[in-house]
């Protein structure tokens, strides 16, 4: 029964480079026109009306008016309808971000909101319509404020069929990938992270802008091909070492798994052991005959 009147905002932007289209021999810009398939001409917006393929085609025209009358009765409303924890959320379902900014009247129960669900550790479920569309969508805390998040209906999720077959993973396996995993531990800084392809071509269009010549800057040299698992494990551990990887305040202990391939490790390494004394015993017995 709690009113809390809001304004969305998009919390984030795409910021890939757009490309246009010009004509190779003048330079000048392509432009995109609309023509009409039967009467070959060109058809202005006023003219336009959207429709719905029903069969091949065959197509039903819809109206903005009939639109309107949809049942929508989140249309101007978040209304929430529950709340679950975060974690019951599969992040698959999500979709886009969105600010939710309190009007005057209603900045003290955006505040309590905010507050308990900090408190509870919970996420709001709800519906909004969003151009014409209803969508599903997640309400939590972020920074001292509220973001809702836009979310996929289950239907929209698309099935996968993968058969992987029977697999097989031994301890040793496990306990070096769990080895690797706790090498590159550390806490996430989004901060660190950076679009290095957009920051090169973004230099690129500089270079050309300005007449410079334009170089390219060296990739990294490629991993070299490695066929054994337990190998190609072992060397991504001493990269990782060697590059400072993991977080260095926070340094796990030794798992379990690792432990026992160490065990299981230095067993082999003295059956071998075991297995060469004999043949030394005997190439002695033969000197001293």
């Amino acid at each position: 029964m709690v009113s809390i009147p809001v304004r969305l905002f998009p919390a984030t932007q795409d910021k890939d480079v757009s490309f246009h289209l010009l004509h190779a021999p003048d330079h000048s810009r392509i432009k995109f026109k609309r023509f009409c398939a039967a009467e070959d001409e060109e058809v202005p917006n006023e003219d336009l009306v959207k429709s719905f393929e029903v069969s091949k085609d065959q197509y039903v025209e819809i109206t903005d008016e009939d639109l309107e009358q949809l049942p929508l009765p989140a249309r101007h409303t978040i209304e929430l309808s529950g709340f679950v924890n975060a974690h019951e959320i599969d992040p698959i379902y999500y979709d886009k971000s969105y600010y939710l900014e309190p009007e005057e009247s209603g900045v003290k129960p955006y505040a309590l909101l905010t507050r308990v669900l900090e408190e509870k550790s919970v996420t709001g479920v709800a519906s909004i319509a969003i151009r014409n569309k209803e969508s599903l969508c997640a309400l939590r805390p972020y920074e001292g404020t509220l973001l809702l998040e836009t979310l996929h209906y289950p239907d929209e999720i698309r099935e996968r069929d993968l058969d992987m077959g029977s697999v097989s993973v031994n301890d040793r396996e496990l306990a070096v990938a769990s080895s690797l995993v706790d090498a590159l531990a550390e806490p996430f800084k989004p901060d660190k992270y950076h679009d290095h392809y957009r920051e090169a071509l973004l230099e690129l269009i500089k270079s050309k802008t300005e007449g410079r010549e334009v170089v390219v800057p060296e990739g990294a040299a490629p991993a070299p091909q490695v066929t054994d698992l337990m190998s190609a494990l072992r060397a991504s551990i001493e990269a990782a070492k060697g590059r400072g990887g993991g977080a260095k305040s926070a340094k796990p202990a030794k798992s379990e798994r690792a432990d026992k391939a160490d065990r299981v490790e230095k067993a082999e390494k003295t059956e071998k052991r075991a297995e060469k004394k004999p043949a030394a015993a005997s190439r002695s017995r033969k000197r001293a005959a």
